[in-house]
């Protein structure tokens, strides 16, 4: 599924092309997660004002309303100066007078929904609800202590939930917590002062690192470009199963947390 990494890779590559440009036809594939919101000729003419993120949702943000956009388990977008027609798993595009912008989604749970405002109730619900971003100011220490000092649930269930920070999903979850030495079945109000403040820091460089790399691609995520993400090659414990921690030997563990696997190193992180 692309994470927060994928979507602000996607996000960097397509802001400096489609900001200006002017919606001139709006095609649409197999129905995705959501409808649109809206008959797709209504966007013809909508100027393209700015490309935003908000956790793994896009915004893309028009004169008039904004595009929300998820990419689903599969999605990824694509920029394109001459198009060919869309294909099987093409369920979006978006000509514009400087390209187009089309959504590839093979296993389609992915959206684009239409709001006339970020105020819509709409884009209230799907919004809301998501934690501080992880690469802002706003992603405070002192706030993260208190989050986990108040949570009985396992730590990398908490990241996953994205309801403390947002988008730390399944790969840089694992490899935060390896380089913060914590175990990812440790309950969170179990982690103290120090090591939280390890996993806190893990964190940022951890998905800062993949968004430098492209993101990662482990099945059908490709940038704007059609490049694929890097950082699954400097992976330490995610998909290291039985092969030797890079650090102290011992082989890497797996175990199945809800219904993600988890890799870490036994001796390297405490419970």
């Amino acid at each position: 599924m692309p994470e927060l990494p994928e979507v602000e890779v996607t996000r960097r590559g397509i802001a400096p092309v489609l900001v200006g440009a002017r919606v001139q036809a709006v095609a649409l594939g197999k129905p995705l997660r959501w409808p649109l919101g809206c008959e797709p000729a209504a966007l013809v003419g909508r100027v393209v004002t700015g490309v935003g993120r908000r956790g793994k949702y896009l915004l893309l943000h028009l004169d008039t309303g904004c595009l929300i956009v998820h990419l689903g388990m599969s999605g990824s977008l694509r920029w394109m100066h001459q198009p060919s027609g869309q294909g099987p798993h093409d369920h979006f595009d978006c000509t514009t007078s400087h390209g187009t912008l089309r959504l590839r989604d093979p296993r389609r749970f992915g959206a684009v929904v239409y709001v006339p405002s970020l105020n819509d109730p709409v884009a209230h619900k799907l919004l809301d609800g998501l934690g501080v971003e992880p690469l802002s100011e706003e992603f405070l220490v002192r706030d993260w202590l208190v989050a986990l000092r108040h949570s009985r649930q396992a730590i990398k269930q908490l990241l996953l939930s994205g309801r403390v920070v947002v988008g730390v999903g399944n790969i840089y979850a694992c490899e935060a917590l390896f380089r913060a030495g914590i175990r990812p079945s440790t309950p969170a109000q179990r982690i103290g002062p120090q090591r939280a403040r390890r996993l806190h820091t893990a964190i940022r460089a951890v998905l800062a690192q993949a968004v430098e790399l492209g993101g990662s691609t482990l099945r059908d995520f490709s940038g704007a470009e059609g490049h694929s993400g890097q950082f699954q090659q400097h992976a330490q414990v995610y998909g290291r199963q039985g092969l030797p921690c890079v650090v102290c030997g011992t082989p890497v563990c797996m175990e199945r947390q809800g219904q993600r696997s988890s890799y870490y190193c036994p001796r390297c992180q405490r419970p």
